[in-house]
């Protein structure tokens, strides 16, 4: 199994979001634990260098996870390119496991499944969030679950 880093923000010199920090050591923990094989690391440059991937892959790595065992998914910038690139490189029918926040798991499953993956997920802590940052995205995400679950997926290109 496979553990996928959802991406999240890159702050101004390269400081990962609290966000991306909490999945990025969820993933780790998993990995040292003996709960998935690899990571996969997602995430494009957002607003600031360097991508989101890379920036969990020097949490992870700091951790003590090899970085033979990290693949980088830098190309994303939503979650369903997230999982989409995921796909590519795992293949089809992959088993992972998402790591996300709480309020952003529901839409990540969901996706995932839709696009053939055989998807679980774990949770992060909140420890390090900001009250206002949490309730914005979890106001956030309820349009965006339904959306996501009425649009159609890619179909091509996906292996």
């Amino acid at each position: 199994m496979s553990a996928v880093v959802m991406g999240a923000a890159v702050w101004p010199d390269g400081v990962p979001s609290p966000a991306l920090r909490r999945r990025a050591e969820t993933a780790g923990r998993l990995f040292l634990a003996g709960q998935a094989e690899r990571i996969v690391a997602t995430g494009a440059v957002g607003e600031h260098p360097p991508s989101e991937a890379e920036a969990s892959a020097k949490i992870l790595t700091g951790m003590g996870v090899p970085s033979d065992r990290i693949l980088l998914e830098n190309l994303s910038t939503s979650t369903l390119e997230n999982l989409v690139q995921t796909r590519r490189l795992l293949g089809p029918r992959a088993r992972v496991v998402i790591v996300t926040d709480s309020w952003h798991l529901p839409r990540a499953l969901l996706t995932a499944r839709r696009l053939g993956l055989d998807a679980s997920g774990v949770t992060t802590p909140l420890r390090g969030g900001n009250p206002w940052r949490i309730t914005k995205a979890v106001i956030r995400e309820v349009p965006a679950l339904f959306w996501y679950a009425l649009r159609r997926l890619p179909r091509d290109n996906l292996s």
